[in-house]
């Protein structure tokens, strides 16, 4: 539908995507500091460099084997130290469906911990099984909503369907992905739960003395709180916690904190496995955090070099110039990506939600409409991008840095 249209496509890919490819690569910043024992600046570029690795040689299909093989990789990963628990507390090798015993210890442990002045009942959260303790059961399916339209939506996810031969191949295509899919978040409930287990059973109620190597390994990252501080050390969490009135020198549940987005690369470690697991899962991380970067930033770096630079601005570029735009921006693309990271903004993980938000209000209309409707014009999907893109976009800003406005 033209130029204008184009653009305004292009302008939705950049905000979905450039914050999502921060994250990204903010999370190889991280795997590559705890693993290669790196400042955390210095990791976000060793990490940029794998994945233009992953990027640069080769296109489209090239990124898209890769992936499958960064996905093998993760799933086995991520599946090893869940089932490894599961066998080891409950005898089934099968954490989905032991998930629920799982809880129920937690319960248990939680209620101990209370009667021997270990946690308060504040401190507790008491609706490990309880529905909608969060959100409204509307807010939730919206919510699911978003997330399912915003996938379908995001350019990284598209493309990847463009590099099978024929229509019938990309439909088996996505039943497969749905699969393992399915297989990953069915899995991330009783991961979670485990994890919870572990820190519970071998932390909570333990000297402060005695806590395990673990704890200053990722404490000295300044992922892991003990009495409101770092846990950079021994004698930082003696100093910490000698400080709090009337403490017993027993480490309390409302004592311990730890960052959400290492959960899953440090259980392993948590859990007292063998450290080739926790080397496996770290792998695991960084081909997730690699897999989903590649995607990005090829999609970036396409749309500024096809659909700018070439049906825009230079509409007879030959071939190999356009190539050679394309991979010159992919890199620039990259290492802004990757100074963003290095400034560790306070936001930028919240925001790669609002990638599936905004992918669904400026793009998925356009999409569906563009194929199954054939009323559709350049106009219509014009207004709907930007209409769909500035009320979703306000929306989020609204609830987040302006919530006395009213907007739930």
């Amino acid at each position: 539908g033209g130029n204008t249209a184009r653009m305004c496509g292009v302008m939705v890919l950049i905000a979905c995507s450039f914050t999502y490819v921060v994250a990204q690569i903010f999370g190889t910043g991280l795997i590559a500091q705890r693993f290669l024992d790196m400042d955390f600046q210095v990791a976000v570029y060793v990490g940029l460099l794998g994945i233009l690795v992953c990027s640069m040689l080769g296109g489209m299909k090239a990124v898209t084997w890769t992936q499958v093989a960064q996905y093998i990789v993760l799933i086995v990963a991520y599946l090893i130290p869940v089932v490894w628990m599961s066998a080891k507390k409950f005898g089934l090798p099968l954490p989905q469906l032991t998930y629920g015993q799982a809880l129920s210890s937690i319960s248990q442990l939680e209620q101990e911990f209370v009667q021997k002045g270990l946690a308060t009942q504040a401190s507790l959260n008491t609706t490990h099984t309880a529905p909608f303790s969060r959100y409204s059961p509307a807010n939730y399916f919206w919510l699911i909503f978003c997330l399912m339209v915003g996938t379908a939506s995001l350019p990284h996810v598209l493309m990847r369907y463009f590099t099978t031969p024929s229509v019938r191949d990309a439909r088996q295509s996505v039943a497969w992905s749905l699969l393992f899919i399915f297989l990953l978040y069915f899995t991330a409930p009783a991961y979670a739960a485990f994890s919870k287990l572990e820190v519970y059973s071998t932390l909570i109620g333990k000297n402060i003395a005695d806590l395990p190597a673990w704890v200053y390994s990722w404490g000295k990252l300044g992922l892991v709180n003990i009495c409101g501080k770092a846990a950079a050390s021994a004698e930082a969490v003696k100093a910490s916690c000698a400080a709090l009135a009337g403490h017993t020198g027993v480490l309390r549940l409302q004592d311990f904190g730890i960052n959400p987005d290492v959960v899953v690369i440090s259980t392993p470690e948590i859990a007292g496995l063998p450290y080739v697991i926790t080397g496996l899962v770290a792998a695991g991380g960084l081909a997730a955090a690699l897999s989903t970067a590649d995607g990005l930033l090829l999609a970036l770096a396409n749309a500024l070099s096809h659909d700018i630079y070439y049906k825009m601005v230079n509409p007879n570029a030959p071939t190999k110039q356009r190539l050679i735009i394309s991979r010159v921006l992919l890199v620039v693309v990259a290492i802004a990506a990757a100074w963003t990271a290095s400034q560790r903004p306070a936001d930028i993980l919240a925001m790669v939600a609002w990638a599936f938000s905004l992918a669904a209000g400026g793009l998925f209309p356009a999409l569906v409409l563009g194929v199954w409707w054939k009323r559709t014009t350049k106009q219509g999907a014009v207004l709907g991008m930007a209409a769909g893109f500035f009320a979703t976009l306000g929306y989020l800003l609204v609830t987040r840095y302006f919530p006395g406005f009213g907007v739930q």
